[in-house]
């Protein structure tokens, strides 16, 4: 299958993982809405949504740049209907947007709890909700999050409870949905990295992971693409690895996706060895 003519909402789509599922659906001949709040260049963090829509179409996709805080309903619903009258529907969502801050309890300024519960739980909910009335008129909807298989081990809650609460909170959401839409078969998974992506974003958090052990962002790209082109019917509840997913794929030499050659990369959060 291919997603050649579908329309696929992206939040947090202006760089990274986002932008890199927009340019693998792009190449298929998709339509993207690239949903972020970028609009204009950041001092430390390149790309904004017109550039990623640039990209978007240099790569054989149509692109629909539009500013989109995931914590303001009306900015989203604004979008949404922007989608639909552009494009004729909503095919697929992609909830990309998230905040990080690793800290613990008294090291986590409140700001950053609630941005970190804002835009990571209630904001893939929020667009999810606003996305709905479209999927249950798609013929393969799909709903596709970035979050990690839901856990209650302590270790993963212990050194940062906050975004732990925060990304745990997107997966139940895939877990609620799955079983919510079944019958009217609209598909929710999840998927989350086996190691380390590197992203701009990575670098806010301050360098303390260096490129060589990272993989690209194309690894998670093609891993969501094969999951998007299955039917939706068929494919729900899962909480897929990249690597995986590739794997069943046939793809096991994972040697160009990383950000150095030969380099080893560090395991992702939230998954045991």
């Amino acid at each position: 299958m291919s997603l050649k003519g579908t329309t696929l909402f992206i939040t947090g789509a202006s760089r990274g993982i986002g932008k890199a599922i927009a340019l693998r659906a792009a190449r298929d001949g998709a339509n993207i809405v690239v949903a972020a709040k970028t609009a204009e260049e950041h001092a430390k963090l390149p790309g904004t949504i017109y550039s990623a829509a640039d990209e978007i179409k240099s790569a054989g996709g149509n692109a629909l740049p539009v500013i989109v805080d995931v914590r303001d309903e009306e900015s989203i619903k604004a979008a949404t209907e922007k989608a639909a009258e552009t494009f004729g529907g909503i095919d697929i969502v992609i909830n990309n947007a998230s905040a990080i801050n690793l800290t613990g309890t008294a090291q986590t300024p409140m700001r950053r709890y609630d941005l970190m519960m804002q835009v990571n739980i209630r904001g893939t909910f929020a667009v999810t909700q606003a996305c709905l009335p479209y999927l249950k008129k798609a013929a393969n909807p799909h709903i596709l999050t970035l979050s990690p298989p839901p856990s209650l081990d302590p270790k993963w809650f212990g050194p940062h409870v906050a975004y732990t609460i925060s990304k745990m909170g997107m997966s139940l959401c895939v877990l609620g949905w799955a079983e919510e839409f079944r019958d009217i078969g609209i598909a929710a998974n999840a998927l989350w990295p086996r190691t380390i992506i590197e992203t701009a974003a990575l670098a806010m958090l301050g360098g303390i992971i260096k490129p060589e052990h990272c993989r690209k962002p194309d690894i998670v790209a093609d891993a969501a693409h094969a999951i998007l082109t299955k039917l939706a019917r068929e494919c729900t509840g899962n909480f897929f690895i990249d690597d995986e997913v590739l794997a069943k794929e046939g793809i096991t030499d994972l040697s160009g996706y990383s950000g150095v050659p030969g380099s080893t990369p560090m395991r992702d959060l939230f998954l045991d060895r």
